[in-house]
């Protein structure tokens, strides 16, 4: 890596500006398959560019960043939701890359990590069950049994993030039913999308949209799929460990790809609030409801960010357990940020807010779950309490 950081992110920014944004009117409109070829275009003008994968080791193709570099990248490409599919960093991908690489044997490496790497093909994930609660990951029905040298998987997922179009699924499932340690029961493994019995029983339509291919959740059942026993990601009963050190730089990833989106909607209020006149000589922005708002928004867009950078610190130095605080803190206190700067900017341009003509629509019907997935902030804000409390002679167990 030879540019500096403010250099690149400067010539991030206007790459995402310039050949990104006019692809979204597209996009809104017309869906992801209509503007794949152009999103394609798009990749290769990146990996030539050398800012392919950012995060990940030059010797599989990316810019070999750390999480506090790629977390100001984020946020760049945040500001589209077209912008980490286009440089390979996109959801649920990333992580399924991440974990490859951390507890992939040299075969799983080859014949799945590889190929993820270069673009060739799109992976899924598949933990949360609609029996059990989310909030609680180590309460699975999905079972994975050995026999003869074969997993035979059986369960039911949902919001299985990615499943359209992909050649793989990493999937959680519990291995060691009689462990007496919960955390130690359940194994990820890998199940390519083809295998017999994988079955998409449907795409989840969220808010009004069931997305397509990487942008999709699906609903899977999995009835007696049989995989190889090396498929096992990771030691055996380590699968709640692995989701773990992928959620903990996961929500970094999040949490400034949630900034961007902030930050470009309040870039839209501000433009608009300086030229939408009331009435002539009257823009919006002379009336101190609106300044408000702006101020409002910029205080919090300020302190969210420095949050994030300050977690990936942490999280760089310690690891994710030795910065859970920290990560608990920003998932629901961006979250929120997200939500009310998104809000406020629709309020500011009235109509046009709600119209697909600019992006705060589709990010106010797709960021609402910001304050759901990977840990709800209810959840969140317990583990940051009952840190604090214990510092002050409480202890109240998970």
């Amino acid at each position: 890596m030879t540019i500096p950081t403010a250099d690149l992110l400067g010539e991030l920014r206007a790459f995402v500006r310039e050949e990104i944004f006019p692809l979204e009117p597209g996009f809104f409109r017309q869906g992801f398959g209509a503007i794949l070829p152009e999103l394609e275009r798009l990749r290769r003008e990146v990996k030539a560019r050398g800012w392919w994968l950012p995060p990940l080791p030059s010797e599989w193709g990316g810019m070999g960043l750390g999480l506090l570099e790629f977390a100001r990248v984020s946020e760049e490409l945040g500001q589209s939701p077209l912008g980490h599919y286009v440089f390979n960093t996109q959801a649920p991908d990333i992580g399924n890359m991440e974990v490859l690489l951390k507890h992939g044997t040299p075969e799983q490496k080859e014949r799945f990590l590889k190929p993820l790497a270069a673009g060739q093909m799109r992976s899924a994930f598949a933990m949360t069950e609609p029996e059990h609660a989310g909030s609680n990951p180590v309460w699975l029905s999905t079972s994975a049994v050995l026999e003869g040298g074969e997993w035979v998987i059986n369960g039911h997922k949902w919001y299985t993030s990615g499943f359209e179009g992909s050649s793989f699924c990493i999937v959680m499932c519990i291995t060691d039913p009689d462990q007496p340690n919960p955390y130690t029961r359940a194994s990820q493994i890998i199940v390519p999308t083809d295998t017999p019995g994988l079955q998409q029983v449907r795409k989840i339509p969220v808010m009004g949209e069931a997305g397509e291919g990487w942008a999709s959740h699906a609903e899977i059942r999995l009835e007696n799929v049989r995989v190889p026993e090396e498929n096992l990601l990771g030691a055996r009963g380590r699968g709640f460990a692995i989701a773990q050190e992928r959620l903990g730089p996961g929500r970094i990833h999040h949490c400034m790809r949630w900034v961007g989106i902030a930050q470009r909607s309040f870039e839209l209020m501000c433009r608009y609030a300086a030229k939408r006149e009331l009435s002539p000589g009257k823009p919006l922005g002379s009336r101190q409801a609106i300044q408000h708002l702006i101020a409002e928004s910029k205080a919090e867009l300020h302190a969210a960010r420095l949050m994030v950078l300050d977690a990936a610190e942490k999280v760089e130095q310690h690891g994710a357990e030795g910065a859970r605080v920290e990560i608990s803190l920003i998932k629901f206190f961006v979250a929120g940020v997200l939500q009310r700067v998104v809000d406020r900017a629709i309020q500011v341009h009235g109509g046009l807010g709600m119209a697909d003509d600019l992006p705060l629509a589709y990010f106010y019907r797709h960021e609402r779950a910001a304050r759901i997935y990977d840990g709800a902030d209810e959840v969140h804000k317990t583990v940051v309490a009952r840190a604090v409390l214990k510092d002050y002679g409480l202890d109240v167990s998970l």
